[in-house]
């Protein structure tokens, strides 16, 4: 408030909120993009996509990613459509069909694989379609993947985020050759890629150099956690030798604003009520170690 003098000598006081020289207010800003937490349907194996969903939305976890394999709920964009409405949990990502078990699902053809898991991605709302490095004896997929993988996101509007994956090691550790031109695609020109921990203690790399080496290419996290040894074992973050708390802190630190998906192994957990509960317990350690909220 401030005073002003009057035609007749009188003072008033006068709020510029409301005067027509009022100061504008100050702008608001906008609130700091954060990551969203997404429960992978494969966490939850052997229960099923559904349970994925029905856990998720429980536990407060922020979306799910589709593993889109066994189970043939996760083949079924239809029902996938409606285990999202039912539940009100959206779907942040959706993991093409690349595994080598899943080479005859949604065809036999892998370019059409991709393009049908944009199509899913799209009706499901999601942003991200996570897809591996070719195999070695996909020659033509391989030669045109890095431009055919680019094309795509051109032309879909989604991000594919290729993923880092491991050597394949033979009888003495001697390494087989399954991905053309490398399980690291470090090296070759993809505008996004996915880092999971497992796969890079698997390769006996580390994350936090990998996330170095990146920068801004790095869209998507597989959280989950290694053991150094010829498996993949896809531990709960923070069990393993990644540096898993350190490596959230730091995506924090620098801002980082893509999806971290929780993919972990849980087939040893017996029960249903000990899965939730520790699906729930790491779904907490991550929001800590990213600096977000816990809700009580």
């Amino acid at each position: 408030m401030h005073e002003r003098e009057t035609s007749d000598g009188r003072t008033t006081s006068q709020d510029p909120r409301t005067s027509g020289d009022a100061v504008p207010p100050p702008a608001q800003e906008s609130p700091a993009p954060r990551s969203l937490v997404g429960l992978s349907t494969s966490s939850v194996y052997p229960e099923t996509t559904a349970s994925c969903f029905e856990l998720a939305g429980r536990l407060g976890y922020d979306g799910v990613e589709v593993m889109v394999g066994i189970d043939p709920v996760s083949r079924d964009v239809d029902a996938l459509v409606d285990l999202r409405d039912y539940h009100q949990v959206p779907v942040l990502s959706v993991h093409a069909p690349t595994l080598l078990v899943t080479q005859g699902t949604w065809g036999n053809d892998p370019w059409e694989k991709l393009e049908r898991s944009a199509v899913a991605a799209g009706r499901l709302g999601a942003d991200t379609v996570v897809v591996h490095p070719p195999f070695r004896w996909q020659r033509g997929y391989a030669k045109g993947f890095v431009e055919g993988v680019r094309r795509l996101e051109r032309t879909t509007g989604i991000i594919f985020a290729v993923e880092n994956m491991f050597p394949w090691r033979g009888p003495g550790g001697s390494e087989v050759r399954a991905y053309s031109p490398s399980w690291d695609p470090t090296e070759r020109d993809y505008d996004h890629l996915t880092l999971d921990l497992s796969h890079a203690s698997t390769s006996r790399q580390s994350s936090l150099e990998l996330v170095d080496a990146w920068g801004d290419r790095l869209a998507h996290v597989h959280l989950t956690d290694g053991d150094g040894t010829v498996k993949d074992a896809h531990l709960f973050p923070g069990e393993g030798d990644q540096r898993a708390a350190e490596l959230l802190e730091g995506l924090a630190a620098r801002g980082f604003a893509g999806h971290v998906v929780l993919e972990v192994n849980t087939r040893t957990i017996r029960s249903r009520r000990n899965r939730e509960e520790a699906l729930a317990d790491v779904l907490a350690w991550t929001r800590a170690h990213l600096g977000q909220t816990v809700p009580a």
